[in-house]
């Protein structure tokens, strides 16, 4: 936009696959799990924590599994696994015994149900069914939501939010035929893109501009090349670039709402494990995750790092030797 801010250029210390990047399936998911040696004293078999592939899912799977460690649990990070399907087969499999997930993700990727207008409505009738769903299917269940819903959002800066009168998904509709968005290249066909804007909120805009790259969305918003862009609630950029997100005030989006997934049998094998991941979903929102998101894609933090600090300013974790 013009005299907007500057592009940030400052990379990370170390390149992290960031949000929804697609990476190679790990090598022990193409391979059994080892069984231990026949022991009778072995230790209790290890909570194993999983992640897909993106930054938030490397954090928020740290903090649980250091929440566990704290506990007393013996914890395996299988981190990085891929995308949902392959999270949701380590699980299923027993590879895993819990990841961070998303239910709109669960609803239209695991379920594979359409979204319908006002998906995100009735956020506890939703869990229910998931709940029900996954127990049922998969000996798994899912534990009480935290407060990070890492849902779609459209954005604006707020001058123009200012100058045009939006607060709304409907406001932007009775103007968008005059401005462009950016989003990414499947927004054009999803049925939460484009052809649900249009079918909900009869939105069109006058040029649709198509940015695989999150961070370069977000480049073209601040330099003017866009006056709206499609991205995640727990973007860092919406906070640093003091962006207004756009209130879908007639459901379009389903809720994005994170929870740890956990198989029963783990869940049976180590009981403190539901209470210490509550008090783990207690403390996290959509804001703080973006801070968290941050320290990592921008700051350049170890994600481990991230998780122990957070942990630590919660009160919910000692420094060893404490």
């Amino acid at each position: 936009m013009s005299g907007g801010r500057p592009a940030r250029v400052m990379p990370p210390r170390r390149r992290l696959p960031t949000r929804r990047a697609a990476l190679p399936i790990l090598p022990f998911l193409l391979s059994g799990l080892l069984a231990p040696a026949g022991n009778a004293r072995a230790q209790p078999a290890p909570i194993r924590v999983g992640s897909k592939n993106f930054t938030e899912q490397f954090v928020v799977a740290e903090i649980y599994a250091q929440a566990l460690e704290a506990a007393g649990a013996r914890v395996e990070r299988r981190l990085n696994l891929g995308g949902t399907l392959i999270a949701q087969r380590a699980l299923e499999s027993g590879q895993i015994d819990l990841y961070p997930e998303y239910t709109g993700t669960a609803l239209t990727v695991v379920l594979r149900r359409p979204v319908e207008p006002g998906a995100g409505a009735d956020r506890p009738a939703l869990l229910r069914r998931l709940r029900e769903f996954y127990e049922r299917q998969f000996g798994a269940t899912w534990l009480d939501p935290s407060g990070i819903d890492n849902g779609n959002v459209l954005l604006v800066r707020p001058a123009l939010a200012q100058r045009l009168g939006l607060r709304t998904l409907s406001d932007l509709a009775a103007v968008s035929a005059g401005l462009t968005l950016a989003a990414g290249n499947e927004f054009a066909d999803r049925a939460d893109g484009l052809p649900g804007l249009e079918r909900v909120y009869g939105m069109r805009f006058a040029y649709f501009r198509q940015f695989a790259a999150l961070g370069l969305r977000y480049a073209a918003l601040r330099h003017g090349q866009a006056d709206v862009v499609n991205g995640y609630a727990t973007d860092w950029q919406i906070a640093a670039d003091g962006l207004l997100a756009l209130e879908d005030d007639r459901h379009l989006f389903p809720p994005y709402d994170l929870a740890p997934v956990v198989r029963l049998d783990a869940l049976a094998r180590f009981p403190p494990l539901r209470g210490r991941l509550d008090a783990v979903n207690a403390r996290l929102d959509t804001a703080g995750m973006r801070a968290l998101n941050r320290a990592v894609e921008y700051d350049g933090d170890e994600p481990a790092d991230v998780a122990r600090r957070f942990l630590r300013e919660q009160g919910l974790t000692r420094e060893r030797g404490n």
